[in-house]
């Protein structure tokens, strides 16, 4: 009696803390977080489809397939309209909830935009398909993130806050369940903890999932990197302190800076009392799929990004920037810098205000870092930089440097500003028809909130869209003389290769066929 005593006594009446036989919930990130982690994004909507099919029949809580750096990859490398991606893989899997990640006020973008942007944002978003936004700031700001979270809520859809994890002399444990009662006054739906480093230790991890749901009763997902080499650990840890949902991926597009692979987090959750229920067959023919896949996409990814660092506790750069960092400093003929680029992060994270590292922020600062090791620090301060320092991004957790903020006015001329960014935005929605009249392109709210964050992109991928080809034969599979099938296995049917010619251009597709 007195134990239950003391147990009533530290949780708050009326929330519900699910019993630990409840089987803890697998979402799976192998469509967005899994290929923007290990190989920059790149992974084609023709590329997901032959998976999607198997993926919706595994019964996940969710699947990520939008939001983060896919918008930006569809429109700059893919040649793919992103609404156009959300809706056909909904279509192919609509059993299962689809989630994205949406960086707030600045949609997924680097910016932030005016509140009229973002409720259409998040409308398009909704009306394409999506069912659960996971709403983040990079500074945790939650002035950054009313807008969103009261635009998903109008829509009907699911909002999930999402704290973003990180250590550091500012950063406590109070400050980020503080976080979390912001949420629940707000009206999101869960509560995610974003650890995008791979720093979430497993202890912590117990501690902070005990505490959210302590305070706010509302479910709690817990989302990491293996980065470190402990991220499955940090789940164990984070589901025997009663978290409701954790992120997995699927091999080749996991582990490492990715997620733990699902496979991997079924087998170490083999006899615990909330072990899940996911058919192995069906995950080990998408994990020989993605294979196939992820070998087509080799030359984006890296053995650097599967392989465990635990120098990422000192820099604390997320998954997704470490795969595309790589990439631009080998496109700039800077891969030798890499480790002393990685050095310098930390050192301009504290002059920013410890600022936790996510989109934007760890772009920002990995790109101040190059300069800094490329010119010499603080010599050539970045815009974005000095926008930061401004405030023009929203509060920091910690203070600027003084040295910083210095050179930041210096350049600027500007004072700091203390509200919310987006105060001092004025409405861009019917701006933004006008200017897409006049071009000749498409003026509805999809084509608008794309104009607005990729404007270059869009009107490069309408005229693409829009530029006859010369007369083809009509788009029909080519079958091979020998198709390469996958022997079924339970309720898995097999997958066969293709050949594709459209609009002049060949590809290999592999479908599954329904026998």
């Amino acid at each position: 009696a007195d134990v239950i005593g003391a147990v009533a006594a530290i949780i708050p009446i009326g929330v519900s803390i699910p019993p630990m036989a409840t089987p803890v919930v697998f979402n799976n990130t192998v469509l967005r977080d899994g290929h923007q982690s290990l190989a920059a994004t790149r992974m084609t909507t023709a590329q997901m489809l032959p998976a999607a099919a198997l993926l919706d029949r595994l019964g996940f809580g969710g699947l990520e397939t939008w939001g983060g750096a896919t918008i930006d990859a569809c429109l700059r490398f893919l040649g793919e309209n992103p609404f156009d991606r959300l809706r056909t893989l909904k279509q192919a899997a609509p059993r299962t909830p689809h989630i994205m990640l949406l960086r707030g006020q600045n949609i997924v973008q680097y910016t932030s935009f005016p509140d009229d942007v973002v409720e259409a944002f998040v409308h398009c978003t909704a009306r394409a398909g999506c069912d659960v936004l996971r709403i983040f700031d990079a500074l945790n700001d939650v002035r950054n993130l009313t807008t969103a979270i009261r635009a998903t809520k109008a829509a009907g859809k699911h909002a999930r806050g999402e704290i973003c994890y990180t250590t550091s002399p500012v950063h406590t444990l109070e400050s980020f369940v503080q976080l979390g009662r912001e949420f629940q006054r707000l009206g999101c739906d869960s509560i995610g903890i974003k650890d995008m480093s791979g720093v979430l230790v497993p202890r912590i991890a117990a501690e902070l999932v005990t505490r959210l749901k302590q305070v706010t009763g509302l479910p709690v997902v817990v989302h990491t990197h293996d980065t470190a080499g402990f991220a499955a650990a940090t789940y164990l840890a984070a589901i025997d302190a009663g978290a409701d949902a954790i992120e997995t991926s699927i091999v080749p597009f996991a582990n490492g800076t990715s997620q733990p692979d699902t496979l991997r987090m079924l087998a170490l959750l083999e006899g615990h009392p909330r072990q899940p229920t996911y058919d192995r067959d069906i995950l080990l023919t998408l994990r020989r799929y993605f294979t196939d896949v992820y070998r087509d996409l080799g030359k984006f990814t890296s053995t650097d990004n599967e392989r465990v660092d635990a120098d990422t506790l000192a820099y604390q750069v997320p998954g997704g920037m470490l795969s595309n960092f790589r990439t631009q400093l080998r496109e700039q003929g800077m891969s030798d810098k890499f480790d002393a680029v990685m050095a310098e992060v930390p050192v301009v994270r504290e002059a920013l205000g410890w600022i936790p590292l996510v989109t934007p922020t760890s772009q920002i600062v990995g790109t101040q870092a190059m300069l800094n090791v490329k010119f010499g620090r603080w010599k050539n301060l970045s815009q974005a930089a000095i926008d930061i320092a401004l405030g023009k991004y929203g509060r920091t957790p910690g203070p600027i440097d003084p040295e910083v903020l210095a050179l930041a006015q210096a350049k600027s001329g500007q004072e700091p500003m203390a509200g919310r960014p987006a105060d001092v935005l004025a409405p861009r929605m019917a701006k933004l028809r006008d200017e897409l009249r006049v071009a000749g392109l498409p003026t509805d709210d999809e084509a608008c909130v794309l104009h607005a964050m990729f404007p270059r992109e869009f009107a490069a991928l309408h005229a693409a869209q829009a530029t006859p080809t010369a007369p083809a034969a009509p788009a029909r599979p080519e079958r091979p003389a020998s198709p390469a099938t996958e022997p079924r296995s339970g309720a898995t049917n097999p997958l066969r290769k293709y050949a594709l010619t459209l609009d002049g251009r060949r590809t290999e597709v592999t479908v599954e066929e329904v026998v």
